[in-house]
């Protein structure tokens, strides 16, 4: 069994603030698939939570009429983030890898992303958030990296340009 915890990372002068702390007790229907469906793609992910309570957001990615890509989505009430300057994810992957996506309003149709490997061990990817660059639809936006005040959607995107299962096992999301 996977024993870890959240307070073995690095430490800060504000407390750290857990966006989502995945267990077998959390209600996981918040987060929502947005496959290449959307565009006509046939990939297909689904997110649910496995025997230990980690949530496992796992598929297929298709390459078939354009497709490639699976995400969830997760859109809490606004988060603060004035007081962080990181987010670090706690998970374990597959060897692929992956995009972690914010947007600081809901109404944006671009997101702020960064990509990041998994080992298919156990990970804290740490990620600061004024390295988050805009992106929309596969392209660099030519405006700035994250320096907002407040997060509205956390998203996860698989987009490798291969035909691949894939499965991300999660356990929280700390701003720090």
């Amino acid at each position: 069994m996977y024993t870890h915890s959240i307070n073995k990372m690095q430490k800060s002068k504000t407390p750290n603030h857990i966006i989502f702390n995945f267990n077998s007790s959390i209600d996981i229907h918040q987060w929502r698939i947005v496959d290449d469906v959307v565009m006509g793609g046939r990939s297909r992910g689904k997110m649910e939570l496995d025997e230990e309570g980690f949530g496992v957001f796992s598929g297929e990615i298709s390459l078939e009429n354009n497709g490639g890509f699976s995400s969830v989505r997760y859109q809490p009430k606004p988060i603060s983030v004035s007081n962080f300057t990181k987010i670090v994810v706690s998970l374990q992957g597959d060897r692929k890898n992956y995009q972690l996506r914010i947007k600081n309003s809901i109404s944006n149709s671009h997101s702020y992303i960064a990509n990041f490997s998994t080992t298919g061990d156990w990970q804290n990817i740490s990620i600061n958030l004024e390295d988050m660059y805009p992106k929309f639809r596969g392209r660099r936006l030519d405006i700035p990296n994250f320096a907002h005040d407040k997060i509205e959607e956390i998203a996860f995107l698989i987009g490798n340009k291969n035909e691949e299962l894939f499965k991300l096992r999660l356990e929280s999301i700390t701003l720090m």
